[in-house]
């Protein structure tokens, strides 16, 4: 089981997956040490926000390498240790060490973002990303939750959970075979033989998360390989079926 408190500085920096994010969004709730660790690194990562453009320090690249180094994968707290992950042990890591490198880099931060349209654009992005993570959080926390996990026939899994008194749900697909140039992975709603699109992964991608509205009433979700931007409806028989109820 993942330590939870070493996902501070990944949390802050929105480095972490849907599931970890609302289980240490309920962490913090009775975690007094990471409420505070996670102020601390909120006030540091708001230095972005400042419209001030000024030149990286010529130190600034190898200062954050070396923070990587030092940072250590997983921390013991009362919950445990993970066991082997290396690709979300080193995004962690890279995520604490930036957050750490934030905290002592002064001018040198706000080299990050160079451009007053840009902070504009993040501050959109991240209200949009608030308000969708709080819905996956009330999805995931509904007490009529159902969780279903489907192994993908060429590889990979895709795990739905669905909330009917919510009429929401949160897919995840995970380490599903690339799809063709040019193709890309449809998600779909199914009752009876009406499919209504759920959403369309970026081209060439095996994996992503996505929630998914109108899930009450509807039987199935399924995942068909589209061309690029998806179908009005499915073209071929769901590489993947999973029963919502």
């Amino acid at each position: 089981m993942t330590d939870i408190h070493a996902l501070a500085g990944a949390y802050v920096l929105d480095a972490v997956d849907d599931v970890e994010q609302a289980a240490f969004a309920r962490h913090l709730d009775g975690c007094e040490s990471c409420a505070l660790e996670l102020a601390e690194l909120r006030e540091a990562v708001a230095r972005l926000a400042d419209p001030v453009w000024s030149v990286p320090p010529p130190g600034l690249r190898a200062e954050v390498l070396a923070e990587i180094r030092r940072t250590p994968q997983e921390r013991t707290g009362p919950v445990g240790r993970a066991g082997p992950d290396p690709a979300g042990a080193w995004r962690r890591r890279l995520a604490v060490a930036a957050a750490a490198v934030l905290l002592a880099g002064g001018a040198g931060a706000v080299a990050w973002t160079t451009q007053e349209q840009r902070v504009r654009d993040a501050r959109t992005e991240a209200g949009v990303a608030r308000d969708e993570a709080g819905r996956i959080r009330a999805v995931l926390a509904a007490p009529d939750a159902v969780v279903r996990t489907v192994a993908a026939p060429a590889g990979g899994r895709v795990t739905v959970v669905a909330s009917a008194s919510r009429d929401e749900g949160v897919a995840v697909l995970d380490g599903l075979t690339a799809p063709a140039p040019g193709r890309a992975y449809q998600l779909w709603l199914i009752e009876g033989t009406t499919a209504t699109s759920a959403g369309v992964l970026p081209a060439g991608r095996g994996g992503g998360s996505t929630l998914l509205s109108g899930v009450r009433g509807k039987g199935l979700f399924g995942v068909t390989e589209e061309p690029a931007g998806g179908s009005a409806h499915p073209t071929m028989t769901p590489l993947v079926a999973v029963a919502l109820t």
